[in-house]
């Protein structure tokens, strides 16, 4: 084996060919490193919340997005799963329930507005997220919470809204999609 076989063997995903983008080798591994020490206790700062914000950088040469996203959904999955066994130990089933229907409530209260009104907008001359596209996608999380129909994390987490002038703010869509992954995590 060549010295760069050797190297390209040891890496944790591929990379992106030529001078195509992908996420900055550093800041993956650098990650990696930290959620290893974190899920074996040397780090009580990162959670599944904080895995589920993490970003990083766009390279040439970087790391392929997608199995690179891949692995920090099931790395959030992980911190999930022993955050909920955690709070189940020391606070109880009761507990833990009652702050995952209330999260869930408090979602629903948001998505039961009337279509094209659900988030506030951007200006006329600023780019949001598709108001027809959030709306189809909120209806969905709506008959999740309501009947249970069948919904994943990884259904949620791949959600990708095209833009328009004057669409709904990202973050008010991005921090309901956050707390709809963490009711569905926190059901387990």
């Amino acid at each position: 084996m060549t010295s760069s076989e050797t190297a390209t063997a040891s890496r944790p995903f591929p990379e992106v060919p030529g001078r195509a983008k992908g996420y900055d080798r550093a800041a993956v591994d650098t990650f990696l490193r930290r959620a290893r020490e974190a899920f074996e206790g040397a780090d009580d700062e990162l959670d599944s919340v904080a895995i589920r914000r993490t970003a990083f950088p766009l390279v040439r040469g970087g790391y392929a997005v997608a199995p690179v996203d891949a692995a920090v959904g099931r790395i959030e999955d992980a911190f999930a799963a022993r955050e909920r066994e955690l709070a189940l130990s020391r606070a109880g089933a009761r507990a833990w329930v009652g702050r995952s229907r209330n999260l869930a409530q408090e979602i629903l209260d948001r998505l039961s507005r009337p279509e094209r009104e659900r988030f506030d907008r951007v200006g006329v001359l600023s780019y949001g997220y598709r108001v027809d596209e959030v709306d189809l996608v909120t209806d969905r999380i709506s008959r999740y919470l309501e009947s249970g129909e069948a919904l994943t994390v990884e259904q949620v987490r791949s959600v990708a809204f095209r833009m328009q002038r004057g669409g709904y703010r990202e973050a008010q869509v991005d921090a309901v999609l956050d707390g709809v992954v963490s009711v569905i995590l926190a059901i387990g």
